[in-house]
């Protein structure tokens, strides 16, 4: 499957941002989704995830509350809408999909989409 990513800007602390991935070429509800965040210097670490139907969302606890994972299946696209954001927010954002029902928190995801920049600034 592949992976597109975009909606990523520069945006003020406690701004909001909307990421969204289209993915193509495989059925998309076989997949579940996640987003990753990768900041300089910095490992690869979960966002948030999402199951095949949407019935199951994962986050990181620096992020909940804060973001919301969603997916459109007939559009084959997932979303990433992020609100009251932080400096600490700042890295390169991306979606990844897993040929299971559930998401996982780890990287071990089968495929990936090319990142998409966040920059939040004080």
């Amino acid at each position: 499957v592949q992976l597109q990513a975009s909606g990523g800007g520069l945006v003020q602390a406690g701004g909001s941002l909307g990421l969204s991935c289209a993915a193509s070429g495989r059925t998309f509800i076989n997949y579940s989704m996640g987003w990753f965040r990768q900041a300089p210097g910095g490992e690869r670490e979960f966002v948030g995830g999402i199951s095949w139907n949407g019935g199951t969302k994962r986050y990181a606890d620096p992020v909940k509350g804060r973001f919301t994972i969603s997916r459109d299946n007939a559009k084959n696209t997932v979303y990433l809408q992020m609100n009251n954001l932080k400096p600490e927010d700042t890295a390169v954002y991306y979606c990844a999909a897993d040929r299971t029902n559930w998401p996982k928190t780890n990287i071990n995801y089968d495929y990936w989409g090319q990142g998409t920049q966040v920059t939040v600034s004080s």
